[in-house]
Formats: structure tokens, C-alpha cells, sequence
């Protein structure tokens, strides 16, 4: 038998956007349960699940990290998610092993965009969400604006299971709409007291609009409430089960993590209102494909199914190696056994699997289905890895990820030191899907690519805490083109004579441009025999080569077409080699003539901005140059699309945030090259021409 029964299992992810509370959230959880004898704080660096250096600096959820305690019989396996939008597609991933969410709101800020992104993760998984109100002891909590902005900014209907008794410093307790009963709380205790008159407005409102949607959704009970009749607490209790785990609404109760009001409440409701592994497949089952014959295949939650497994998180640690969360659908999973990771077609031994509680790995001889653990040293597994029974393989989808947004030039602060630089890099990558590391062999710099500058400064301070490779980051340099706007003929003729056997190729070109995106075409009309075929090829590599250093600032040359159409041959002293630097002189002398241009990369750019600062963020996009293409509602944002260039993009997310108050967020990827206006095409030409002088002293 495994540990525990999948009935009594709850696998919930806790989201959220940036500071709203998630960890001392988890905290209290943790503490409430028994877990830990004390709640840790973030202030002072001893929470469970914020534990890296990087974590505890910036006060703030960097990573994923997961722990487990139990309530009233059962088994709550919690996973702690970032929230700063440089992390969240950790946060991503991490929903792909949870079975329901506890969604934190602001009653200060409302629905940030980062809540809404979170959410959306929550949805494409199909995985129920129970919102849990934090900080209502704040100044200027509002309860009902909150609620309003939840409805318009999610687009489903929510319904409160609590109100609460004051707010901001008199916030103290909440009434209970399903029990009809107030809670008063000292010390992390509830103590049951009558409903305050001053709250019975909001509480007659809230539970007719809980009791008409539990209604609404069975035929007798509508009966019942058409005609005057009370339905019954049983009755309520079902229907906020049925309401939640199909998704019909969001729940919403109210507390302080910090001050512990309200946390045992919520873990009752994690019970009632998300779902046990073998629920959430009622209403999104388990399915994958197999492998041989690409066929789906279903995978029940069950102990006698075969065992299937997602890995969704990686870490790289230079002492235990490479750490494994995985998450287990079906089947058992045993210490010192071995299993199939389908996703790569190789075998795994598997060592000591662990429960996780923050950093502390605790021994366990098996896991069952719903079961989340941590396995080391797995030698060709990473995150987004399905592990099976090889006898019955399954292939779950990998999570799709977004692409980089943002890209830094790292050089090494130590000499020689490039190499330990990349190989930490390299293990670096294989516990964060979204970063990015390559070498340019245009520009020869290493380029490192992020979602954000943070996501990149933090990639880099664990480079140089796990593996010893300190590096310093500098803007990388855009990668221009050139191209030619004019067409016109040339003849490129190269002839050496030294004594001997000489050098001797002729050759006659036209050059014109083509439309933006095409690349280089080499089109052969020599007739007659004025250049022999064997040559004709040279000639191409020559002009390709020319190509790839233009004659402006020496950036790759694009969207030429080449048309080679006379030229002479000497019977003796013509060669490849003579041929292919006269194809070079050609191109060279034709892409002068024909009135180059420099191009420059141009990006499509997604921001979500609040309303009011709208304007403000249009404003500035027109500034960098930028081209709206549209707008649309978002929520309670709103979502433009923009073309703008690269170079104006590169310091985009610090400026977001301050024109949006830290409230908006952004994507881009590549789109096209475009014509470069001539006052700064001059300017970019003159930096690059002081480069090269400066090498050549």
C-alpha cells in the first residue's frame, strides 16, 4: 500500500501575483497543521519554502519549492510558486502537477495582471481555483470592490463563502455564509460570537447569491428556493463541492496569513472545494500518448494502474546533483528500483525518493498515485520528463513554455575562466527551461536570455554561489543587417602575375534588392562558355562570403539577389581561388553602388497595462518609434500589440513597471528588419567604425 489514499490527497499549487502573500501563507499553513513549531518570517529570512540565498536577499519567491502537512485526515501537499512575472513560467510548469489552486487577492490592489496570467495557467490545466482574500487587516482593504473586480476582471461568477467582521485594523474574524455562524480570532484561534449588526447587510446580500447559485444548478433545490423552502446546510456544502471542482465559479473566503486569522478555515475549504486525484479526473482525466503507436492513452489514479510519473521541476546542485520533483499520476513508485523515462527512451535508476518539506528531503520507501517527491542523480531526465512502467509506456505533453524576451552579453570577470562559465551555465539551464545560452559568431559574445533583467541577475548570482564562475553582463550588440535599396552592374576582375603561374578570374554581376525576408539568391546566366562551369561556383562562395561583412558597418548583407552573367577565363592561370575573390571584389564594389541601407530587427511586442495607465505606456511606445497594431480588453486591462525596434526594447521591463506601477507586464518576439532611419544609421555606422579602429590599434 501506499502512503496515503488518493481520496484523502489535495495537491494544491498556491499563485499569486508578486507580494501578495503566498509564502507567509504557506507558513501559517504549515504551523496551523503542525508541521513546524514556529512560523517563519520572510523579514527574517526563515520561511520554509523561501530558503536560496537569492530568496532570502530579496524577500521574495524566486523558485518553486513544495512541502506537505496533514488536516483533519488528510494529506495537503502544497507547492509555493513565484509571482514576479520574470519567474512565472516556473509558476507554469509547477501548476502541471497540482490538482487545484489557492489563488491570493489583494483587497488593496485588486486583479493585477500578473493575477489574471496565473489564473490563465490555472485554466489551461482545467484545475479548479479557491481565492483566498489575504491582508484584509491592511489599510484600505475593500472587500466589495474586490469582489466587483474579480467578476469583471475574470469573466466567471464568484461567490463568497465568508464576509468579513471590520477591516484594516479592525479587521478580526469573518462570518461563516455556509454555517451562518461569526468567527472572532486571538492568537490564531477562532472563537465562534454572534453576527455584528454592522456586517448583516453584506451578509444577507453574499448568502442569497450563494444559495441562489447552488440552486440554480439542481432542479429540486430550485423548486425548493421558488417556493420559499430553506435548503439545507448539507445541500450548500454539496453544491460548493460540485460548483468549485467543475469550475461553474470561484469561491472566495477572507484572513491574514501574517496574522494567522483565517488559515485554518482555508485548509477546511481545500478539502471541500478542490479536488482529490481521483476527482480532478472526473472532469480532466489523465491522458497521454503512448509512444509506439502514438495512440492516447488514460492513466487512473489508482494503486494497480502502471506507474506513470511528471517531472516539473529540475535543480541543479553541485553537491547531490541534479534534484527530480515529480509528481505521480498512477501507480507506485519504490525506492532502489528502476523506470522508463519515455520521454528520452532510456532507463532511470531510481535511488532514495523523499517527501519535500522546503529543503529538507525526507526518506520514503514508496509513493502512490497523487504522491508528490523528489528523487537525485537521475542522468538523462529533466523537467517536463514523463517517467513510466516501460511495459506500458505513456508520453504526457510537455508544458509549452514562453520564448526569452530579453538577451545580455556575459563576459568572464577571470581569465581563462570561459569554460567553467559555460559548464555552469549548462547546468544552470537544465533546472530553468527559460533561459537561453548560446555564442554568437556574429558578434563572438556569449548571449544569455531571459524573461527579465531580475530572471537574469539571479541566473547569474546562482552561476557564481553553485559553481564558482563569476561573469559581469553588458548590453549585447543588435544585430543590424545591411542591404541594398538600388540595382546596378560590375564587373569584379582579379588578376595576379608574379612570376610563374599567376591568378586570373573575370566576372560581370547584377545586383538588386529583394523583398524584405528573402535572404540571397545566386542566379546563373553565363552562356557560351565565358566562364567555365567548374568556376561558376567559386564565384558564388566568393559572393557569399563577401555577404557576410556589408559595406556600411560591416553587419551581414541581406535580400540581394545576384545575377552572374559574363566575365573571362584564362586558360592557365585561372583558378577557384582567383574566381572567388572576384566574385568577393564584385559584390563588394556593386552593394557601394546600389545605395545600401542598414536594417534593424524589429519586435512584436504584447504589453497588459491597467486602464489608467494606458496612455501613459502608448505615449511611450510611440517615443521608441513603436507602431500600435491594436488593442484589446483583458480583464479589467488592456492588451496592445505593438511592432517596435530592438534596440528601443532593451531596458523595457524596469521602464514598464514604473510607468504601470509595478502592474504591467510585457512579451515580444522577433518579427522582421526593417529600413533604419539615416540619422540613426549614421550614428550606429560611427560606433561601428570606432570599434574596428580600436581593435586594429
Amino acid at each position: 500500500m501506499a502512503n496515503f489514499a488518493v481520496q484523502a490527497i489535495r495537491n494544491l499549487a498556491v499563485i499569486a501575483h508578486g507580494g501578495a502573500g503566498k509564502t507567509s501563507l504557506i507558513e501559517a499553513m504549515l504551523y496551523d497543521a503542525g508541521s513546524t513549531d514556529r512560523m517563519g518570517s520572510i523579514q527574517d529570512g526563515t520561511t520554509v519554502m523561501d530558503f536560496e540565498p537569492e530568496e532570502i536577499e530579496r524577500k521574495a519567491t524566486l523558485g518553486t519549492s513544495a512541502a506537505f502537512c496533514q488536516w483533519k485526515g488528510s494529506r495537503l501537499n502544497i507547492i509555493d510558486t513565484p509571482g514576479l512575472i520574470n519567474f512565472m513560467e516556473e509558476t507554469h510548469e509547477s501548476l502541471r502537477a497540482a490538482d487545484g489552486a489557492v489563488l491570493l487577492i489583494s483587497p488593496l490592489s485588486g486583479v493585477k495582471a500578473e493575477t489574471e496570467k496565473v489564473l490563465g495557467f490555472a485554466n489551461e490545466f482545467g484545475i479548479p481555483v479557491l481565492a483566498f482574500m489575504n491582508k484584509m487587516d491592511k489599510e484600505s482593504a475593500d472587500f466589495p470592490k474586490t469582489i466587483e473586480g474579480m467578476e469583471k476582471a475574470f469573466g466567471r461568477e464568484i461567490i463568497p463563502l465568508q464576509v468579513p467582521i471590520g477591516a484594516g485594523a479592525t479587521f478580526s474574524g469573518f462570518v461563516d455564509l455556509i454555517e451562518m455562524k461569526a468567527y472572532i480570532y486571538g492568537n490564531g484561534k477562532p472563537r465562534e460570537t454572534e453576527i455584528p449588526s454592522e456586517a448583516a447587510a453584506d451578509v444577507e446580500k453574499y448568502r442569497k447569491k450563494l444559495v441562489e447559485k447552488i440552486a440554480e444548478a439542481d432542479d429540486n433545490l430550485l423548486s425548493i428556493y421558488l417556493e420559499g423552502g430553506e435548503i439545507k446546510k448539507e445541500e450548500i456544502i454539496n453544491g460548493v463541492k460540485t460548483g468549485s471542482i467543475t469550475r461553474s465559479f470561484i469561491p472566495v473566503i477572507v484572513g491574514s496569513a501574517v496574522r494567522n486569522i483565517g488559515v485554518d478555515r482555508l485548509m477546511d475549504m481545500v478539502i471541500l472545494t478542490l479536488p482529490s486525484p481521483d476527482e480532478i479526473v472526473k472532469v480532466a482525466p489523465i491522458k497521454g500518448k503512448d509512444p509506439k503507436t502514438g495512440h492516447e492513452a488514460e492513466r487512473p489514479p489508482d494503486e494497480k494502474s502502471p506507474f506513470s510519473a511528471y517531472v516539473f521541476k529540475t535543480v541543479a546542485d553541485p553537491f547531490a546533483g541534479r534534484l527530480s520533483f515529480f509528481r505521480i499520476y498512477s501507480g507506485v513508485l519504490s525506492s532502489d528500483s528502476q523506470v522508463y523515462n519515455s520521454s528520452r527512451g532510456v532507463k532511470e535508476r531510481i535511488g532514495q525518493i523523499s517527501y519535500l518539506m522546503g529543503k529538507k528531503h525526507i526518506p520514503a520507501q514508496k509513493l502512490g498515485p497523487g504522491e508528490i517527491g523528489m528523487v537525485a542523480k537521475l542522468k538523462e531526465t529533466f523537467t517536463g520528463d514523463t517517467l513510466c512502467d516501460e511495459a506500458q509506456p505513456i508520453v504526457f505533453e510537455k508544458v509549452k513554455l514562453m520564448e526569452p524576451i530579453i538577451s545580455y552579453a556575459i563576459a568572464s570577470k577571470g581569465k581563462g575562466d570561459e569554460d567553467k562559465v559555460s559548464s555552469g551555465l549548462h547546468r544552470i539551464l537544465e533546472e530553468d527551461a527559460t533561459l537561453n545560452f548560446h555564442r554568437d559568431e556574429e558578434t563572438r559574445e556569449m548571449i544569455l536570455s531571459g524573461m527579465g533583467q531580475l530572471h537574469l541577475e539571479v541566473a547569474l548570482e546562482r552561476l557564481k554561489r553553485k559553481f564558482g564562475a563569476d561573469v559581469e553582463m553588458k548590453t549585447p550588440k543588435i544585430p543590424y543587417r545591411e542591404t541594398i535599396t538600388g540595382s546596378t552592374k560590375v564587373q569584379g576582375r582579379y588578376k595576379k602575375q608574379s612570376g610563374g603561374r599567376g591568378q586570373y578570374g573575370d566576372c560581370w554581376i547584377e545586383v538588386r534588392p529583394l523583398k524584405r525576408g528573402s535572404g540571397f539568391e545566386f542566379i546563373d546566366k553565363i552562356v557560351g562558355g565565358a566562364i567555365p562551369r567548374n568556376y561558376i561556383p567559386a564565384v558564388e562562395k566568393g559572393v557569399a562570403d563577401a555577404l557576410h561583412e556589408g559595406v556600411l558597418a560591416g553587419f551581414p548583407v541581406v535580400d540581394v539577389s545576384v545575377t552572374l552573367f559574363d566575365g573571362s577565363f584564362h586558360p592557365v592561370d585561372s583558378s577557384e581561388m582567383a574566381f572567388k575573390i572576384a566574385g568577393s571584389m564584385a559584390i563588394k564594389k556593386a552593394a557601394l553602388e546600389a545605395r545600401p541601407v542598414l536594417l534593424e530587427p524589429i519586435m512584436k511586442c504584447t504589453i497588459v497595462t491597467p486602464e489608467e495607465a494606458l496612455g501613459a505606456v502608448i505615449g511611450d511606445l510611440n517615443a521608441k518609434r513603436g507602431k500600435v497594431q491594436g488593442m484589446e480588453q483583458s480583464g479589467a486591462n488592456q492588451k496592445i500589440t505593438a511592432l517596435v525596434p530592438m534596440s528601443e526594447m532593451l531596458a523595457y521591463g524596469n521602464q514598464l513597471q514604473s510607468l504601470t506601477a509595478g502592474r504591467g507586464i510585457y512579451t515580444m518576439e522577433f518579427s522582421h528588419y526593417e529600413q533604419m532611419p539615416p540619422h540613426l544609421a549614421q550614428k550606429v555606422i560611427a560606433e561601428r567604425q570606432a570599434e574596428r579602429k580600436e581593435k586594429e590599434e
